[in-house]
């Protein structure tokens, strides 16, 4: 007999030998508790730093709520009774306290209400917030001097596609994407299609990745453009008779932002012809400039339909289109000048250009601020000095570099070079620019207050050999030189949160460790005073054991885990383990041995986490899994590198207390297709469980994950790293488990679907869960607590109970 097994209350149960009904499984009680337990709140913190949001979330939403209707439309998701999205937050209390401490004041919220994340105005004295109905999307606004949570009327928004709600500067309207007054019901389908479906290709080489949720027809064109459609308008911020002022007409808008001094609109639209083929975000856009008071000013951008971008490539065109933050209304972008190609030799591929909004914007004229040689990979601005720090990197060598650059056109100013390192050298890590935010809204490195703004600060994760040990640092742009501010302590993990004031004196602190759950807390110098009071939702689990292993592989590369022993663990037992690992891909051994993460870390368990094994007497090994070569052929020697590591860190394990015998391995999207890759390649496992995965390389032919070659440039690359391919070799039981309605790029459900049936096919043990409505994480109650059931009986019956082979 063999099983799809279609998880839900009215679920059918397909059987060759068999016929019946499944409906969702309840994990064991252990697991339930976990599961249950309150969420703790999270942290908004205003602009100005004076005041903070706790946010109380539910975590999972019912079966219900995730089977709402949907439409699939160009790469969205949109439910059609709220035109927003599918699966929107839900906020259920809100409390105001002041960021140095005190009495938390809950903020009353209608009965039913399904409010979304706040949005703090710049001034940090009120918050704009989306209030998801049947009949729409409303906005409220939330007033501090006041104390006053109030809905705005005549405002109904569109939350399907764009930033439907913004501040504009002057912190008292907001900028916000509406539906158009009088658009009617949606349009109805045709009752007999017009005629067939046709597409052409004309010569020219276009590679296309596996997208999903694309337009499929004349009636997915107009539900698109009806659903898409919005008025974007200044809306004044007062509840009974808010004043709304037009931008431009309705259009498809994909990006909104208001200049510096609030004067003008920049405005991101798509056009037709749209794609069948291709996601919204590459249909033809027009980027435009509007007044604040709705006309137009200029067009600085008409891009075409971007469907021969090359693989790892970038559009031609200006990109990357922001307002430069600190002038009132100038802008800058960027431009490739290797027509995107990466595989193109030139000698710079990305150009730097900017412009100010002039008298006459029908004359709209750029100026080249400098040259890339390698591609742009962002920039940030200093508050003072027209001066930015600017990123590119070097695909090839997985490098990266930063220059202090001037944000004025200055003859013979050249950058100068402040970090040149590989990226994937956690160690040597300067860290990021810490950011600000301007009274307008947009945001600053925040430096250290020295007069001439040289001084500023960056934080980062402090990667060492024994773990993460996060830091502040003040860097000075004169001497090159770092200064440490903060540094994480031993045997805790603590991180910055925000930089307070202009010294650093003053913090917010995030704080946890093995036995303690993440807390925050507000130091000022030398003094401190906790803000939250999160408990422990497992106290089961910190009788876990949990320690940072580094070992060796065959060929010398070192490798890195974290082991998890159960609660109870008695030196000398053996216990079964479950492997969770998801492969990287590293340019050198010397970066593929670097450890991540932290041991000092609280260990929460969540969701459908391979941790809950631990509740059930199980070890838990989180692997890295370095797959190490040249950006073009590390792929060569997948699975041996693979079977490498976890050979490797196996070993290792089975001296703290693992029983080598009695290993199940495990992961989700590319770790899936590595747990198949294992199972096909050796004999170290018992037996597996993927999750939401590719197993048939063929049907993503143009790259996957960091594959830049083609199936036509590599056949027998694809071919051997498909397990779909050695379906026949996989002698342990796979447990298969993919949501139905998976939108990730491809991850098609069809893949779990046709591995099944090929191991079904050549004899092997296979069990197929599809998980109706779900996407490619996993979101109901109901179904995380059916995977947990799955998980559990699978490696129970053929890891834990196995016999000695």
């Amino acid at each position: 007999m063999f099983r799809i097994l279609i998880c839900g209350v009215f679920a059918v149960t397909i059987s060759v030998d068999a016929f019946g009904q499944e409906s969702y499984q309840k994990p064991p009680q252990a697991v339930i508790d976990i599961l249950d337990a309150p969420v703790p709140p999270g942290l908004s913190i205003s602009p100005t730093g004076e005041n903070l949001l706790l946010v109380q979330t539910t975590r999972y939403p019912s079966i219900e709520e995730v089977a709402a209707p949907m439409v699939k439309l160009a790469g969205l998701r949109i439910n059609p009774k709220t035109n927003g999205s599918v699966r929107p937050p839900r906020v259920t209390g809100l409390s105001l306290m002041p960021v140095t401490g005190g009495e938390a004041k809950a903020i009353p919220l209608p009965e039913k209400s399904k409010f979304g994340f706040p949005l703090w105005s710049p001034d940090g004295k009120r918050f704009a917030v989306l209030n998801t109905t049947d009949a729409g999307i409303e906005l409220w606004v939330y007033e501090l001097a006041s104390a006053k949570l109030e809905k705005l009327k005549r405002v109904t928004v569109n939350a399907a596609i764009g930033q439907a709600v913004q501040w504009m500067p002057d912190s008292r309207s907001l900028l916000v994407q509406m539906i158009p007054e009088f658009r009617g019901g949606p349009p109805e389908p045709p009752s007999a299609p017009a005629g067939p479906i046709v597409q052409e290709s004309g010569g020219k080489a276009a590679p296309v990745r596996t997208f999903q949720d694309l337009l499929k027809d004349p009636h997915d064109v107009a539900l698109f453009g009806y659903y898409c459609m919005s008025q974007l308008a200044i809306v004044d911020g007062e509840p009974d008779k808010p004043g709304i002022h037009p931008i431009g007409k309705p259009a498809i808008i994909i990006g909104s932002d208001p200049s510096p001094d609030g004067e003008f609109i920049l405005m991101t639209r798509v056009n037709k012809p749209f794609s069948y083929l291709h996601p919204y975000y590459l249909f033809p856009r027009t980027v435009e400039v509007f007044k604040a008071d709705g006309t137009k000013f200029t067009t600085v951008a008409d891009s075409p339909l971007q469907d021969k971008i090359p693989i790892e490539g970038v559009p031609t065109g200006p990109r990357a289109i922001r307002w430069i933050p600190t002038v009132p209304h100038s802008l800058i972008w960027v431009e490739a000048l290797d027509d995107g190609d990466p595989k193109k030799k030139v000698p710079h591929r990305d150009a730097v250009h900017t412009a100010t909004m002039g008298a006459n914007g029908q004359n709209l004229l750029s100026t080249t601020l400098l040259k890339l040689q390698h591609r742009f990979a962002g920039l940030d601005f200093f508050p003072n000095g027209n001066r930015m720090l600017i990123r590119d990197y070097d695909r090839d060598r997985k490098w990266g570099r930063t220059f202090l650059a001037s944000t004025t056109a200055i003859l013979g100013a050249e950058p100068k070079l402040l970090f040149d390192r590989s990226v994937q050298d956690y160690y040597a890590d300067p860290g990021s620019p810490v950011l600000r935010q301007l009274p307008s809204g947009h945001a600053v490195i925040r430096t250290a207050g020295d007069p001439a703004g040289d001084t500023f600060y960056l934080s980062g994760d402090g990667a060492t050999p024994k773990g993460d040990r996060p830091f502040l640092d003040k860097y000075d742009l004169q001497t090159n030189k770092s200064e440490r501010i903060f540094h994480c302590g031993e045997g805790v993990y603590e991180d910055v949160v925000r930089v307070l004031n202009v010294s650093g004196t003053k913090l917010l602190i995030r704080r946890e460790s093995p036995t303690e759950p993440p807390n925050y807390f507000y130091r000022d110098g030398m003094h401190e005073k906790q803000l939250t009071k999160n408990t422990d939702p497992a106290p089961e689990l910190r009788k876990a054991k949990k320690q940072l292993v580094t070992t060796k592989r065959a060929d010398g590369t070192v490798i890195s885990f974290t082991l998890h022993l159960p609660p109870g663990h008695k030196e000398g037992d053996k216990v079964p383990a479950v492997f969770y690992a998801y492969p990287v891909e590293f340019a050198s051994t010397d970066t593929a041995g670097q450890v991540l993460g932290s041991p000092h870390r609280f260990t929460t368990v969540t969701g459908v986490s391979h941790l809950f094994f631990l509740t059930q007497g199980y070890a838990v090994m989180e692997v890295s899994m370095p797959v190490v070569g040249p950006p073009e052929t590390a792929n060569d020697t997948f699975a041996e590198q693979l079977v490498a590591n976890a050979s490797a860190a196996i070993d290792k394990a089975a001296e703290f207390g693992i029983d080598k015998d009695r290993v199940g391995v495990m992961g989700h999207s590319y770790g899936a297709f590595m747990t198949a890759n294992l199972l096909a390649h050796s004999d170290l496992f018992r037996a597996g469980i993927g999750r939401s995965g590719a197993y048939n390389r063929t049907l993503t032919p143009f790259g996957f994950q960091n594959e830049r070659r083609t199936f036509w440039e590599a056949p027998q690359v694809y071919g051997k790293m498909s397990p779909f391919n050695h379906a026949d070799k996989i002698k342990e039981p796979l447990l298969l488990i993919h949501g139905a309605a998976d939108s990730n790029s491809g991850t098609f459900t069809v893949q779990s679907e046709r591995m099944f049936a090929a191991m079904r096919g050549t004899g092997g043990t296979v069990r197929l869960v599809l998980l109706p409505h779900e996407d490619h994480g996993y979101a109901a109650r109901e179904s995380i607590g059916h995977v947990l059931y799955e998980q559990i009986e699978w490696f129970n019956k053929y890891v834990k109970d196995a016999k000695k082979k």
